[in-house]
């Protein structure tokens, strides 16, 4: 498999499943029992011998033949029609319905691809037409969150921690072991952060500072924060972009605020900023005719979505003021990665000065343990929690509402569960078609 198709969905074929209507039943129990094809049945789906019987009746019936139709993998089409053929039973493709976007179906392992995959699919279906960001959402997030929870000894927790999940030795987490490179990876990013900040279960000197102490110096820190928030709008309003043409073609990613007009738009923030840095005036006046040319764009693009007239107006001009708005504030939201961070490292110098003050010969040194280990742990599970909530909020509003501007539906294949004489029986009735279809032989008197 290409490294092109990982980024997107399966393909998929409309198709017609056509047999004699006497092999009706049994076709449908090697359609279940196979489970390759979604089929469009006018009931919901249920369970059991009963499902069967339902679908069953619901086949279009046209002589001595009988037709359902569904989906199915482009990839399960051949080994579809070999298992059905034995039944006189054919697979027809389709032409796929006009306005009918197909379910979604993610290749290979990455319906199993752990917490990544869950990133994705908690905020909703990647449609067909889309490409799958949940690899690319999985390192954006463990980046967030080692930024903010920055620290050696606790981001090295978090690795043995995940560790411990792979091992699958406590059976009462057995359920999160699809998670443990995700955790095993957001806790080499915290170790990463931590080097660089200098902290190691706070200030306590066990590593040299390679960067910045955060307290000391926090100017520099929201800005590399701002600067990650921009590249990652960068890469979201890219896949957004890529998704729109996909989605429309050229001419519907040209007007789209998440799509080429907006990135053009965001393109022109950026050389603004720079400009107005920098002193130089020809990059800010660039910026401006690009930001208006974005927002002309934009504004057409909005006026058509709301129909036209003086209403269709009125409310492309409150979108308009909105992306403008929008777009500083999502930015700005990026500061949050610094702002927590610098919050990890106030708590854990706290701690570490408490316990400083309390390492005096005596019984006080064991109030200064307990204070370290306690101050440590309360610190570690509440900025644990913090710092994961932030960056899934930074994921979803500031990223994910660039990529994805409709959500799609997940292939459902249609396998009710079946006892096993009901498996066996469909075996007894291939045997027969192939009997009935054979050639008779005739014997000499």
């Amino acid at each position: 498999m290409s490294w092109r198709d990982t980024l997107r969905p399966v393909r998929m074929e409309r198709i017609a499943l056509v047999a004699p209507e006497i092999n009706s039943r049994a076709m449908l129990t090697e359609v279940a029992r196979s489970a390759r094809v979604e089929l469009d049945l006018p009931h919901t789906t249920g369970d059991g011998i009963d499902e069967v019987d339902r679908a069953v009746e619901a086949g279009v019936v046209s002589g001595p033949l009988v037709g359902f139709v569904g989906w199915t993998a482009t990839e399960s089409l051949a080994p579809l029609a070999e298992s059905l053929a034995p039944l006189g039973a054919a697979v027809v493709p389709l032409r796929s319905p006009r306005g009918v976007e197909p379910p979604t179906l993610l290749s290979g392992n990455r319906q199993r691809s752990g917490a990544s995959r869950i990133l994705v699919d908690t905020y909703g279906t990647v449609p067909y037409a889309d490409i799958d960001p949940s690899r690319i959402a999985g390192l954006a997030y463990m980046l967030m969150f080692g930024m903010m929870f920055g620290d050696v000894g606790h981001g090295a927790i978090l690795v043995v921690a995940g560790l411990i999940l792979r091992s699958g030795r406590i059976a009462r987490l057995a359920s999160l072991r699809k998670i443990w490179l995700f955790v095993v990876g957001a806790g080499l990013v915290s170790m990463l952060f931590g080097a660089l900040y200098g902290e190691a279960f706070g200030p306590t000197g066990l590593v040299p500072v390679l960067w910045i102490e955060p307290l000391s110096n926090p100017v520099p820190l929201l800005l590399t924060g701002l600067v990650i928030g921009a590249g990652l709008l960068a890469v979201s309003y890219t896949i957004g972009t890529i998704n729109r043409v996909r989605e429309g073609g050229w001419g519907y990613a040209l007007y789209s605020r998440t799509g080429i007009a907006g990135s053009l738009l965001f393109v022109a923030v950026g050389l603004g900023t720079l400009g107005i840095v920098g002193g130089i005036t020809g990059v800010v006046v660039t910026a401006i005719v690009l930001a208006v040319v974005a927002l002309a764009f934009i504004f057409i693009g909005l006026l058509v979505d709301a129909g036209g007239g003086g209403t269709g107006l009125i409310q492309a001009v409150v979108e308009l003021m909105d992306t403008i708005v929008r777009l500083g504030s999502n930015i700005v939201s990026f500061a949050r990665l610094a702002a927590f961070g610098l919050t990890h490292a106030a708590l854990l110098s706290v701690v570490w000065s408490g316990t400083v003050a309390l390492w005096t010969p005596g019984w006080t040194m064991i109030a200064a343990v307990l204070v370290f280990v306690l101050g440590n742990a309360l610190t570690f599970g509440l900025e644990a929690l913090v710092a994961g909530i932030q960056a899934l909020r930074l994921e979803y509003y500031e990223l994910f509402s660039r990529i994805f501007v409709r959500e799609g539906r997940p292939f459902r294949p249609w396998s009710p569960s079946l006892p096993a004489n009901e498996l066996d029986d469909t075996s007894d009735d291939s045997a027969s078609t192939r009997a009935l279809s054979a050639p008779t032989q005739r014997t000499s008197p």
